[in-house]
């Protein structure tokens, strides 16, 4: 068999990117098996996959990672690996590459932006403040017919004598 065409043919890009079909993951463990050179072939993508990905990984803005560990769910989902071949000492070291910090972060509060606060205040004290002068005006109004009906009563009284 050639193996240099089964190797650039890309079927074990596939089988490490993990979209290969479950007939191709069989033939690649059976072939990884049976020839040196595609199990050399593969740990060789799987360590420049792993070094692509550590090179260009870039670090997210604080604000972006926040929200992403807000949408995080409960579950701690399966982390990719790569090296499934690997030794622990190559898992160790992919580890001490990694400089990001775990946080947990468990807000539940809304954040709101500075300035909707005293808006909201003040729409707050606008209606308590409308509120006591319709109360006023309603009453004023009152006493006015009251007052009103009173000296028509005393209209026609005084006209009747």
């Amino acid at each position: 068999m050639n193996t240099q065409a089964y190797i650039e043919s890309g079927i074990l890009e596939a089988y490490l990117i993990g979209i290969a079909s479950d007939d191709d993951v069989k033939e690649v463990e059976a072939m990884q098996t049976t020839y040196p050179e595609i199990s050399l072939a593969l740990n060789n993508l799987q360590t420049d996959i792993i070094q692509h990905f550590n090179t260009s990984a870039i670090t997210p803005p604080p604000v972006l990672r926040d929200e992403l560990m807000l949408k995080k769910p409960q579950t701690e989902v399966k982390k990719w690996d790569f090296t499934q071949q690997g030794t622990n000492a190559q898992q160790e070291n992919r580890d001490s590459k990694n400089n990001y910090v775990e946080v947990e972060f468990d807000n539940t509060h809304i954040k709101v932006h500075k300035y909707w606060r005293p808006a909201f205040i003040g729409v707050f004290i606008l209606s308590k403040v409308f509120l006591i002068l319709a109360l006023y005006f309603y009453f004023k109004s009152d006493s006015l017919q009251q007052e009103n009906l009173r000296l028509k009563q005393e209209l026609k009284i005084s006209t009747n004598k």
